[in-house]
């Protein structure tokens, strides 16, 4: 068996994806490392890996968290970090590294260190005709123009990264999109646009959806159908009015409306009627599993698990990949989008009600979801990785994709 080292940024989007993959590595008895932050330590640990924390705990988000501020942070926590991580690589000694696609340090690490790596898109995969959020545009370069002390902030963690490590193969800009002869994408090919253009070094493995620690804090046994699920991820800072819009609009459709309100004080939302549960957090997927509706900022990990379970989305973009991710809900029949400057209570009550009246969106939802669990999920990224490592010996053959469901 193989040491696998995993390396992500503290992103509840980008390493939930990676906890089944890594349990069934696990599983299969390959020895897995995991570096990531204190924020995630105790699902990790769940999994049977071993963790390594960063050096200087949780380190929050750029604010505001745009392509050239994401850009300037990561150069920056490499040049932090790397000499750790290397550190601790070393004394374990893998055969693989997995890293994510906008982790430059587990790329450089993998080239000081000799071995072999696989990027990890739990976004979906980018070239020319699917632009990367940090890509060298008109965009980029007008913001960093308008940003000189992130751009300066870059330009001196890049050469310091220059100066001490092997950065050879690291985008010079674009650091959000770091491929490598492996690339795992965490979606199906029918999901993923221009899908044509990828070469076979881009395995789209569908979303990797295992089973998570319950929560007995969540009034599962509360929820009454039809159940009307609203989030908007925790990244960004959700506004309580926005949310409490959503709830007010689907209050009159639904049994139970569930509200996630992620970094924001489900009290900011102010008094809500009876039928509401407001939550920071919820069981996703459980949730899921019982909703007819779910109104979703468009965070691929969220849509993901949407279409896994075969539920209609109205999907309100706020920011990144997410504009991107609705126009792909849309096109595939799955849902409606909407801007959140229109988001007004009697607009999203309106969309809502055609989402649940009109049977040709769960029928593009139900579509998705064959098309997402074929795709094999984590068993296929678990096969993969295993095949990357030892591509003449023999691999663990996928098992079938779990029953389709109507939920």
């Amino acid at each position: 068996m193989s040491t696998i080292a995993f390396l992500n940024i503290g992103m509840h989007g980008r390493v939930n994806p990676t906890l089944p993959v890594v349990a069934e590595l696990v599983r299969r008895g390959h020895s897995v490392t995991y570096h990531a932050t204190p924020a995630f330590r105790e699902e990790i640990e769940a999994t049977g890996a071993t963790v390594h924390l960063y050096p200087g705990g949780d380190q929050p988000l750029p604010d505001p968290p745009t392509p050239v501020t994401l850009v300037e942070g990561l150069a920056r926590t490499t040049v932090r970090v790397l000499p750790t991580v290397l550190s601790e690589l070393r004394h374990v000694r893998p055969d693989l590294i997995v890293h994510d696609n906008a982790c430059p340090w587990g790329a450089v690490a993998a080239r000081e260190l000799g071995v072999p790596a696989a990027s990890s898109f739990t976004t979906f995969a980018f070239d020319r005709h699917v632009p990367s959020p940090t890509r060298a545009s008109r965009d980029l370069l007008a913001e960093a123009a308008a940003r000189r002390r992130s751009l300066l902030g870059y330009l001196r963690s890049r050469w310091e990264l220059h100066r001490r490590f092997d950065t050879r193969g690291l985008p010079l800009i674009d650091l959000g999109n770091i491929r490598q002869p492996l690339n795992l994408v965490y979606t199906s090919r029918v999901f993923q646009p221009a899908v044509e253009y990828f070469d076979q070094s881009y395995r789209f493995v569908g979303p990797s959806i295992g089973a998570r620690p319950a929560d007995p804090s969540f009034p599962l046994d509360r929820l009454r159908d039809p159940v009307l699920y609203a989030s908007l991820g925790t990244v960004f800072n959700a506004d309580p009015q926005l949310l409490r819009g959503f709830a007010t609009a689907l209050v009159p459709l639904g049994g139970t409306v569930v509200v996630s309100t992620g970094q924001t004080d489900p009290a900011a939302l102010g008094p809500l009627p009876a039928n509401v549960l407001a939550r920071r957090s919820v069981p996703q997927p459980e949730v899921l599993a019982r909703a007819a509706l779910f109104v979703t900022h468009g965070g691929m990990n969220s849509v993901n698990e949407a279409t896994y379970a075969g539920v209609p989305m109205l999907v309100v973009p706020q920011g990144a990949d997410q504009p991107l991710v609705a126009r792909r809900v849309v096109e595939l029949g799955a849902g409606l989008s909407i801007g959140t400057r229109d988001a007004a209570v009697d607009r999203v009550h309106a969309l809502a009600r055609r989402l649940l009246d009109d049977p040709r969106y769960r029928a593009g939802a139900v579509d998705l979801q064959v098309a997402q669990r074929r795709a094999g999920g984590y068993r296929r990224a678990a096969d993969e990785i295993e095949r990357y490592l030892h591509p003449a010996g023999p691999v663990t053959r996928t098992t079938p994709a779990d029953p389709l469901r109507r939920h």
